[in-house]
Parts: structure tokens; sequence; C-alpha cells
């Protein structure tokens, strides 16, 4: 019904910048959550930046000041990634909710951010 999928991965030095699309297709529908997520290698998946409710930013405290989200309002949302770290270094994915209780969601396939020092 909906399909997500990221770009703009790839790999930056400490420092640097980075900025990650989503693109949504598919039935049109109201999101009342759109963010980005990440996942380190043997971490777990956890929240980097978020439209929730009542369209409100939440961001993780290891990205705020450094991470901006904004969106098209169209099928389209963003992260702008700077003064990038090597902790930043994960597999990125946009997310969605949508539905009266929220009972339906998707992912991106993820993409790739690796930062150097």
């Amino acid at each position: 019904q909906v399909q997500l999928k990221e770009s703009g991965g790839g790999s930056a030095q400490a420092g640097g910048s980075q900025r990650l699309s989503c693109e949504a297709s598919g039935t049109s529908v109201y999101f009342t959550f759109i963010g980005w997520y990440r996942q380190a290698p043997g971490a777990q998946r956890e929240l980097v930046a978020a439209f929730g409710k009542g369209g409100v930013t939440e961001y993780a405290d290891s990205v705020k000041g450094r991470f901006t989200i904004s969106r098209d309002y169209v099928r389209s949302w963003f992260l702008e990634m700077n003064s990038l770290k090597p902790e930043d270094t994960a597999v990125y994915y946009c997310h969605a909710r949508w539905g009266g209780l929220d009972q339906y969601n998707s992912w991106g396939q993820g993409t790739q951010v690796t930062v150097s020092s």
C-alpha cells in the first residue's frame, strides 16, 4: 500500500555533512508519524529524529544541535546531518505510521552512512 525508499547514504569525514532523503509512494494516506531511525552493528535500532504528535519534532540526545529533520508535506522527508562523528556510523531507516490507532507502518530498506575519523 505504501512504500518508502531512502537515498543519500554514503561515506563522510568526521565534521562533515550529509543529507538523507525518504520518498513515500503508493496509496495517499495521512502520516501521524514520520522520521528516521538508525542501527549500528551489534546495537539496537534507535530513533534519530521525527515529526511526532502534532508535528512536533523529536531528536535523540546524541544528535540534538547537529541533525535537522524537514519535510515537503507531500511525499518526502529529509535528514540534514552536520558535524558528523564516527559514532553516527549506522544503517539509517526512514519510517512512517498511520491509521486511526497508528496500526499501520512502513520502513524503508535502509541506507548505510559511514563516518571516518
